[in-house]
C-alpha cells in the first residue's frame, strides 16, 4: 500500500566541477550565519557594538566544530577505530557526526577566550547567542536529511521519512524523522528564549541556561525514538543520560543566579574595559568634539550676552557727552567777557582825543 512519506534526496553532495557541495556543510554554515546575525542584533539591543559577536564567533565556531567532532568521535570510536575501520575517516567532518553537547561545552571556551579579549561578560554574550544557537540547530539538522542518518523507529505515519539508501547497515524504508521532530523543537525552544526574555528580563547567563534547558527536554524524548547504534548505561541511550544531567545542571544555574545576581546587566560592553585601541580612539575623539562643540555654544552665548550690554553702556556715555563737552565751552564764555572790556577802553580813547582838540 503507498503512502505519504518526506523523500530522501539521493545525493547529499553536488559536484561543481572538481568542488563538491556538500548539504551537511550548507547547512551548517547557513546556520552559523543565522546565529552570529541574529545575536549581534541582541547584543546590538543590550548595549553592545555592532561586530562584537561576529569577533568572538571566530573563536566560538571553530572550537565548536573541534568540540562536537570530538565528543562524536569519542562516544562511537568504534566506528573509527574497530577492525576493519580507517581512523582517517574520524577526520571527515562532512559525512556527519557532530555532537552537540561537545560543540557547545568546547565552543564555550573559545567564547571564554574571545570575550575575555574584547573585556566583556561572557554570561552577557551567551544571552544574547542563544537564541541563534538553537536556530542554527534547527537549520544544521537538515544536514542529516541530506546525509538520511539519524532517523527514528519504522512507522507509516503520512510524514514518514522514506530511507532508500542500504550503505552503512541502512534499510530501505519508513521511519519517523527524528531530524525534522527536533528541528521543529528547536525552533519552539528559539521563540521560547526570545519571550521569556522579554517577559522575565533574563540576564547573567539565565537565557542562555533556559535554553539549555529547554532542548535538553526535547532531545530526551527524540533520542529515545532513535534507532541508530548508540553505548547504553541502565537501558538508556547516552545522549538520554547527557540530556538529564545538562538539563539538571541548568535549571540549578537559573534558580542560583537568580538568586544571587537578579536583574539584568546594565553595562554589557563598557568603552573603558575594552581593549578595542580603534573603536575606544573614536568615541575618545567624538568626545571631544562634543565637548568643544557645547564649549563654542557657551562661549557664543557668553559673547551675546556681553554685546547684548554693550549699548546701554554707549548710551550712558552718550547720556554723559553734554556734561563733559559743556568743559570746553568756558574759553568761549571768557572771550566773550573780553570783549566788553576792550570797546570800553576805546571808548575812553575816544573821549579823552575829543577833550584835548
Amino acid at each position: 500500500m503507498d503512502i505519504a512519506y518526506i523523500p530522501s534526496p539521493s545525493h547529499g553532495v553536488v559536484h561543481l566541477g572538481p568542488i563538491p557541495l556538500r548539504g551537511y556543510a550548507f547547512c551548517i554554515i547557513i546556520g552559523v550565519f543565522v546565529a552570529v546575525w541574529l545575536g549581534n542584533k541582541r547584543w546590538i539591543a543590550r548595549g553592545g557594538r555592532p561586530g562584537t559577536v561576529a569577533d568572538i564567533a571566530v573563536w566560538a565556531v571553530p572550537f565548536g566544530l573541534v568540540g562536537g567532532r570530538l565528543y562524536h568521535v569519542i562516544t562511537d570510536y568504534e566506528l573509527y577505530f574497530s577492525d576493519g575501520r580507517n581512523w582517517v575517516d574520524a577526520f571527515k567532518v562532512w559525512q556527519g557526526g557532530l555532537g552537540i553537547w561537545g560543540a557547545i561545552a568546547l565552543g564555550a571556551v573559545g567564547a571564554w577566550i574571545g570575550c575575555r579579549r574584547r573585556g566583556i561578560p561572557l554570561p552577557a554574550w551567551a544571552d544574547a547567542l542563544a537564541p541563534g544557537i538553537v536556530f542554527a540547530q534547527a537549520i544544521g539538522r537538515w544536514g542529516n536529511w541530506f546525509n538520511q542518518e539519524l532517523y527514528g523507529k519504522a512507522t507509516d505515519v503520512p510524514w514518514a521519512l522514506h530511507i532508500t539508501s542500504s550503505t552503512d547497515g541502512r534499510v530501505p524504508g519508513y521511519y519517523h524523522p527524528t531530524f525534522l521532530y527536533e528541528s521543529l523543537w528547536c525552533v519552539g525552544v528559539g521563540f521560547l528564549v526570545i519571550w521569556a526574555d522579554r517577559r522575565f528580563t533574563l540576564g547573567h547567563g539565565r537565557a542562555f541556561a533556559l535554553y539549555v534547558a529547554a532542548y535538553c527536554v526535547g532531545r530526551g524524548w527524540i533520542e529515545y525514538m532513535r534507532v541508530d547504534d548508540a553505548h547504553h548505561i541502565l537501558g538508556l541511550r547516552l545522549n538520554d543520560w547527557t540530556a538529564m544531567v545538562v538539563f539538571l545542571l541548568a535549571v540549578t544555574y537559573i534558580v542560583v543566579s537568580a538568586r544571587l545576581r537578579p536583574g539584568r546587566e546594565e553595562v554589557v560592553e563598557p568603552d573603558g574595559d575594552t581593549p578595542d585601541g580603534d573603536a575606544v580612539d573614536l568615541d575618545k575623539k567624538a568626545d571631544s568634539k562634543a565637548d568643544s562643540k557645547a564649549d563654542d555654544e557657551a562661549d557664543e552665548t557668553t559673547g551675546k550676552k556681553l554685546d547684548g550690554k554693550k549699548p546701554d553702556a554707549k548710551t550712558d556715555t552718550e547720556s554723559d557727552g553734554p556734561a563733559q563737552s559743556k568743559e570746553p565751552e568756558e574759553p568761549a564764555d571768557s572771550e566773550e567777557l573780553v570783549e566788553p572790556e576792550e570797546s570800553v577802553e576805546a571808548a575812553r580813547g575816544e573821549a579823552e582825543s575829543a577833550k584835548k582838540v
